[in-house]
């Protein structure tokens, strides 16, 4: 859901924002103070259109100004917005983690996979009972439970690729906006408002930041450290899917998530690796500290491997139109 947003903001606008993961935050913000007084359904819809509009002014009032002066510019002002919109976040609501939980339709498991000794996997949608999962003296049976609010955002990731796919491709404004992006001096001349429908976009992206707020919000945890977390990847995962190409941020963002959870799982090391084809390595070996480290161990870096690694053999990304 980020990375949509971000791929409207800088694969397709070309501009650096450095504050979408802050936006994002906003969104979590903005929806527990709205849930609050008007409850999660209303917030879920009125949280992103107040962090959208607030990104829109942004770019009316700040950005619009220093977008002549090039990338740098953008970098450096963005930056400082992050900055701003940190300590304002923690002016109001404080350091601490809130208190922000789905609501009551959100709760408990989606579906339930049941792994029996006897009978296999299966899947039971819900809550499993409490009989099916009980172990006995001979059969063993574990259970995991998806969790409702996760494919709940599953759905709303879905929902927003498939909606934004639609407006850019298939209606008139969405025409309107890849001419006003990529060819903004014809589309000008042609009697379009360029610099509106740069608010617009801008102020569409920040709105999509804000749902996968919300939608964050209830899923992980609602804190100032929160934009931080994702604040690098979904650069990663824009760059690696390709520039301007919502179907390369799809790609992209299931690619690195089985990138960063798979490897968990997998404790071999190159110095495992090594052993098991004859070799002797051991502290003696130089680099040991180096070969000892676990798959497990290198996965937060792992995305940013797979970057660098795009960057020198298909800087264009995954299914990207644009080379720069």
């Amino acid at each position: 859901m980020l990375s949509s947003g971000l791929t409207l903001i800088f694969s397709m606008m070309g501009v650096l924002n450095f504050a979408h993961a802050s936006f994002y935050m906003l969104g979590a913000y903005v929806a527990y103070t709205l849930t609050g007084w008007l409850g999660f359904g209303l917030a879920l819809v009125l949280a992103p259109l107040v962090v959208g509009l607030m990104g829109a002014g942004f770019e009316r009032l700040v950005l619009r100004k220093v977008h002549a002066y090039g990338h740098v510019a953008e970098l450096l002002i963005t930056f400082g917005l992050s900055y701003v919109v940190l300590e304002v976040v923690q002016l109001v609501w404080g350091r601490t983690p809130l208190s922000f939980n789905p609501p009551t339709w959100l709760q408990g498991p989606a579906f339930t996979f049941v792994q029996s000794a006897r009978d296999g996997l299966s899947v039971v949608g819900g809550a499993a009972p409490a009989e099916l999962c009980r172990a006995g003296q001979e059969v063993v049976v574990q259970c995991s439970r998806f969790p409702l609010t996760r494919a709940f955002m599953m759905v709303v990731a879905l929902g927003m690729l498939l909606a934004l796919w639609w407006l850019l491709t298939r209606t008139r404004i969405g025409l309107v906006i890849q001419a006003a992006l990529t060819h903004p001096e014809m589309a000008q001349a042609l009697g379009h408002n360029v610099p509106r429908v740069f608010m617009l976009v801008f102020g569409a992206g920040c709105a999509l930041a804000g749902l996968a707020g919300v939608i964050g919000g209830i899923t992980f945890v609602t804190e100032p450290a929160m934009a931080a977390v994702v604040g690098s990847i979904i650069f990663v995962v824009v760059v690696v899917g390709g520039m301007g190409s919502l179907a390369g941020a799809f790609v992209a963002s299931v690619l690195i998530g089985l990138l960063q959870t798979l490897p968990l799982t997998v404790d071999a090391s190159l110095a495992s690796l090594v052993r098991g084809m004859g070799g002797d390595v051991g502290p003696q070996t130089p680099g040991w500290p180096l070969l000892r480290i676990t798959l497990a161990q290198a996965a937060p870096i792992l995305p940013y491997l797979l970057l660098v690694l795009m960057l020198i053999f298909r800087p264009k990304g995954l299914l990207g139109t644009r080379d720069e």
